[in-house]
């Protein structure tokens, strides 16, 4: 039995999320946008997991211009909204079921997470975790309810979801057999070059390559690989006439995986023998020189060597199922009542979304 005892990663690593939970005051009217078996979504907690999930999204490349203007921010936000309401109501599911089943954090649980925080975040000093905390408009009594919170999740998961994940020898070996093709060392070579430019004219209708040059080049290269085949030292005859940054390292290159380089490339390396030098091959630039200083052939590797790698995978396709079906159970034995039909129609399209594997 491969057992991964590693259902949810450790609490330190919530910090991140838990920083933009925070907690609305109940002496706040605020308008509720749905009940979930009673307890309520509020206008504010949506608006505030809405500026979280914006937030990670700009973090990445692909959205950092996304609050530049409205058309781009409208954009982003009905992205993230469906997703942001379905875990938010998934949350209020599964803290409904830890405290019908009485989990709840210990102080002493609290106080080692908090010390892992702060020594993480180098918050160790307590004016800069004051500081923190203002800046976030949280208090520790916010930091302690967050916590709690995110327990009480962890505790209803690890019940649910843990008995389930263990995955035998069998499995194991079965998904490696089917994704065999993921676990490749692709073919490789490692070359030396010599690489000599053609000079180009940029005057008017005479810019171009002058074909005199061109030949006095090609014959220059000839020269050189001559000199090679005369049993001079590739490395040190590309340090010397090279025009090639490789020319510092003795024109090596690699290794480089075959599939990176061009077909007709890979098809006049194929039938090389390791030492053996290229005719002047001629490029978009001038000639090029190669010597192929070894070749290894795509290898399989096998199921011992990412024995670790398959199981964690299984493991972790075996848990967004399991957590998939427990969460898919719990909806469907909540009563749910919207205020917004808006909002209900972006929950349950994403629910939707989410059972299709979309």
């Amino acid at each position: 039995m491969m057992s991964r005892p590693r259902f949810v990663a450790g609490l330190v690593l919530l910090a991140a999320a838990l920083v933009w939970m925070r907690p609305v005051s109940a002496e706040i009217l605020e308008q509720v946008l749905v009940k979930v078996n009673g307890d309520i979504l509020t206008k504010s907690e949506l608006e505030q997991r809405q500026i979280a999930a914006i937030r990670q999204r700009v973090n990445t490349a692909v959205d950092a211009d996304a609050l530049k203007n409205d058309e781009q921010l409208k954009k982003v936000l009905a992205e993230v909204t469906p997703r942001v309401l379905v875990d938010a109501i998934d949350e209020l599911l599964l803290i409904q079921l830890g405290k019908e089943r009485g989990y709840h954090a210990s102080d002493a649980q609290f106080k080692d997470w908090l010390n892992g925080l702060r020594k993480e975040q180098n918050l160790e000093d307590d004016k800069k975790f004051q500081a923190a905390l203002q800046q976030e408009g949280m208090t520790m009594d916010d930091l302690r309810r967050n916590f709690d919170r995110q327990v009480l999740i962890y505790q209803v998961q690890r019940d649910e979801i843990g008995p389930k994940l263990q995955i035998t020898e069998e499995e194991a070996r079965q998904y490696y057999l089917s994704h065999q093709q993921e676990f490749v060392d692709p073919a490789t070579v490692t070359l030396r070059e010599i690489f000599i430019d053609v000079p180009t004219s940029t005057q008017g209708a005479q810019a171009g390559i002058n074909v005199g040059q061109e030949d006095d080049v090609q014959k220059r290269a000839e020269a050189v690989r001559a000199r090679i085949t005369a049993g001079e030292d590739f490395a040190k005859v590309a340090a010397e006439v090279s025009s090639s940054a490789s020319k510092s390292n003795g024109g090596l290159i690699g290794p480089i995986s075959v599939k990176e380089l061009s077909a007709s490339l890979q098809e006049l390396l194929a039938k090389m023998k390791p030492g053996e030098v290229t005719q002047p091959i001629r490029t978009a630039k001038g000639f090029q020189i190669l010597k192929l200083e070894s070749s290894t052939p795509q290898v399989t590797k096998s199921f011992d060597s990412v024995r670790d790698i398959v199981s964690d995978r299984v493991y972790a396709e075996r848990q967004r199922g399991e957590m998939r079906k427990f969460l898919d159970r719990v909806r469907s034995q909540a009563i749910i009542v919207w205020k917004n039909e808006e909002l209900k129609k972006a929950y349950e399209q994403q629910v939707k979304s989410m059972a299709q594997g979309s």
